[in-house]
């Protein structure tokens, strides 16, 4: 039994074998000056791949003519801005030589009306940045390149988000281009103090991450741990932001997600404007935004451009479906099968007189029903979204019915298994209608073991679990628990613009002041 216990241990900690320490990192090999020299280099490293294209051309900067070997990636790179620079400045250089100066020196000078240059001098940064849709020229006689920026690759351009769509709010998205997505960022916050920071994780994929901040406004302690998490990170891909999620998360086994994802931009840059940190992975149009608490994910964006009463009224049905969706069928099976006086006389008969002949305790039959609707549900997801829709309505409908005529299920289950289905589809953010519906089947399970009793000792182990999280050191109940009276105008409710004078005081702890007074905003004043 030990020795079964000791290889569960040793798999939950990373494998049965011993670890191996991660590769190390390969000391940089310095550019030789020729090119005979440099160029079998880089064809060998990259393996002599067809799309990576070495073109051999002769530069006029001076009385004689100067190889050179122009580097790119076809498809990635457009290269016709820096071809014709060249051309450009092998013309005046024959117009106006200058033997003096040196040949890097001059074509720095020319060749800036790419757009952004820097020098590369080892065989690791010409690779990666050739790789990354840039452009390097190397010359004849000199131990380093000019890489220049002309990624240009096809993307999906800016389209309307698909997982939070709103009724009155902006209908740009982000895409799975990082540089379109921090210029929508830059389009909404029109700041200096919008710093970014680009780091480079994966030691295959090198994918590009920025991080994103208002200087001033973001607490600087918050900064420095995200800015931690992601240089420890090590691993050979970072293929989607999903990947960064579950690396930088501060608590791994919940299930509640302590990091909100979105792929609206204005939902971002106002969560920048309180305060909280962006992470934006190129190739996803998901950006992350940390720190997340509980009342983050039952917000929307449109919260924020209806009226304040109207904003209010959709936030108290968020929170009434959070419950519906959570509690209805455990509360139906505690009921049925424990506390039968609860139910009022005339309903009582009813819903005997419909489980009569059903051969299933109400536990099996809830099982069945919602274990066939979330069948159905993902199904619909996966399936093509014209076949998708009708496969879960249809499906929906008719199974339910069917059971029903069958003998397998009770007309109020239907309705109970509907009417939670549809509340857990009000939940805005997609990661928190998940928990929910996980821990919907828990409660399921101890309302059939020990009545309402059961229900209560679940919820009380949810709640005590939810205040022990946090999300970059910021309680996760916050400001219900603690609980902050100050920040309650915009928990449930969500008071008027002019009445939002501070932002969140646990996650914005240097700069708490977005506007003037009250009673200077009150336009009724």
């Amino acid at each position: 039994m030990g020795g079964l216990f000791q290889t569960f241990r040793k798999i939950v900690a990373g494998g049965a074998s011993p670890k191996t320490p991660p590769p190390a990192k390969p000391e940089r090999q310095e550019l030789q000056a020729r090119l005979s020299d440099s160029l079998p280099v880089i064809r060998s490293r990259i393996g002599n791949s067809p799309d990576v294209i070495v073109r051999e051309i002769m530069i006029h900067q001076g009385p004689v003519p100067l190889g050179a070997a122009l580097i790119y990636t076809d498809g990635l790179a457009n290269i016709t801005d820096m071809l014709e620079s060249l051309l450009a400045s092998g013309r005046e250089a024959e117009a106006s030589p200058s033997p003096d100066e040196p040949v890097m020196q001059r074509l720095k000078q020319t060749i800036l009306t790419v757009g952004d240059i820097k020098d590369v001098s080892d065989y690791e940064t010409l690779i990666h940045a050739v790789l990354s849709g840039d452009s390097v020229l190397l010359v004849d006689g000199c131990a380093e390149g000019v890489i220049a920026s002309t990624r240009n690759w096809e993307d999906r351009g800016v389209n309307e988000p698909s997982s939070q769509q709103l009724i009155r709010g902006p209908r740009d998205g982000f895409s799975e281009t990082l540089r379109t997505n921090t210029v929508l960022l830059r389009r909404k916050i029109k700041d200096p103090n919008l710093w970014m920071e680009m780091k480079q994780i994966g030691r295959v994929t090198k994918t590009d991450v920025a991080m994103v901040y208002i200087k001033g406004i973001a607490n600087e302690k918050v900064v420095g741990e995200v800015r931690s998490r992601l240089d420890r990170i090590d691993i050979d891909a970072i293929l989607e932001s999903g990947y960064i999620e579950e690396l930088i998360q501060d608590e791994t086994y919940t299930p509640f997600p302590t990091i909100y994802n979105s792929e609206r931009p204005d939902a971002v840059a106002a969560g920048l404007l309180e305060g909280r940190v962006a992470i934006v992975v190129d190739g996803t149009p998901f950006v992350l935004l940390v720190p997340a608490l509980f009342t983050h994910f039952l917000q929307t964006s449109e919260d924020y451009y209806q009226r304040a009463d109207i904003g209010t009224l959709i936030r108290m049905l968020r929170y009434l479906a959070l419950f519906i969706s959570l509690l209805a069928p455990a509360a139906y099976i505690a009921v049925t099968t424990f506390h039968q006086e609860m139910i009022p006389t005339p309903l009582l008969i009813s819903v005997v007189a419909q489980r009569e002949g059903i051969p299933f305790p109400a536990l099996v039959e809830a099982l069945l029903m919602e274990g066939t609707f979330e069948i159905l549900r993902e199904a619909g997801i996966r399936m093509p979204r014209a076949i998708g829709q009708a496969v879960s309505i249809v499906g929906a409908l008719v199974i339910g019915q069917a059971a029903v005529e069958a003998g397998l299920v009770g007309p109020a289950m239907v309705i109970i298994v509907s009417i939670t289905a549809i509340s857990n589809f009000v939940i805005p953010s997609f990661n928190m209608g998940i928990t929910i519906r996980m821990i919907r089947f828990l409660l399921m399970v101890l309302a059939a073991t020990f009545g309402l009793f059961g229900i209560m000792v679940g919820l009380i182990a949810m709640v005590l679990h939810l205040c022990s999280l946090r999300s970059f050191g910021v309680p996760y109940m916050a400001p219900f628990a603690p609980f902050i009276l100050e920040d309650q105008k915009d928990n449930i409710f969500r008071l008027p613009h002019w009445m939002l004078v501070t932002r969140p005081r646990l996650i914005s702890q240097t700069n708490t002041t977005r506007q003037r007074s009250t009673k200077e905003n009150n336009p009724n004043t």
